[in-house]
């Protein structure tokens, strides 16, 4: 699928940024649909799949780090965070509750609509030719690096877009140490401190979906002074 194929869900309370944000996608050639608070995204999630959610943190009743660790739950649909709060431990919240991304307003439109894009090119297109698929084995799991998924027996771990393109990163270089600003790099981010700390908490988030003790990690591994370092059996 390509970007302008894709249809997303605002969810945010000012109906002026609903209905801007929804023009503009528009324009750019998304399906858009808008809901105004979290219960209503609730209700139009129920009956409809999407393959972005852009969701505004701060909106009265249930707000949007809520929604996101309740989504993450079931969904692996990518996520992209708005908020008038711009500050690291904010960002970090977001990443920690599942986000994929994290823009703070005001912001120009066209910086949305490209981390948008970012976002949906990282996501993993599976290629039904393939039938010969190379894995990586790091003890009961398994990593399809010709599709991007990960599985414990027969059963799919279910992965954000970062832990994807994350995923990827490592897969292509086994063994290899990469450090905390080749990540951010290879992530398409912005180079700096909280970038990296976010990378922190990305790499937290997969090995509790990897190790079978994450404070003791065999397989996503810590080097010192190096950086961090895929190891499969």
């Amino acid at each position: 699928m390509s970007p302008p194929d894709a249809h997303l869900l605002i969810v945010d309370d000012d109906e002026r940024i609903r209905t801007l944000l929804r023009k503009f996608l528009m324009r750019n050639g998304f399906l858009v649909t808008a809901a105004r608070d979290a219960g209503h995204a609730r209700r139009i999630l129920s009956g409809l799949d999407f393959d972005l959610i852009v969701l505004d943190v701060m909106m009265p009743g249930e707000n949007g780090l809520s929604l996101t660790a309740f989504l993450r739950e079931t969904r692996t649909t990518p996520i992209l965070l708005l908020t008038a709060k711009g500050e690291t431990g904010n960002r970090i919240e977001g990443f920690e509750a599942g986000a994929d991304d994290y823009l703070s307003k005001p912001f120009e439109p066209k910086e949305l609509l490209l981390r948008i894009n970012a976002i949906l090119r990282r996501m993993p297109q599976a290629d039904p030719q393939e039938n010969a698929s190379k894995v990586l084995s790091m003890g009961p799991i398994r990593y399809d690096m010709e599709r991007g998924e990960l599985w414990q027996g027969e059963e799919m771990v279910r992965l954000t877009a970062t832990e994807i393109q994350l995923m990827k990163i490592f897969a292509a270089q086994p063994g290899t140490a990469l450090s905390r600003s080749q990540l951010v790099e290879e992530l398409g981010r912005d180079r700096g401190q909280a970038q990296e700390r976010a990378v922190d908490v990305q790499i937290t988030r997969l090995r509790r979906k990897i190790e079978d003790n994450p404070k003791q990690p065999r397989y996503l591994q810590t080097v010192r002074g190096a950086g961090y370092m895929l190891a499969p059996d």
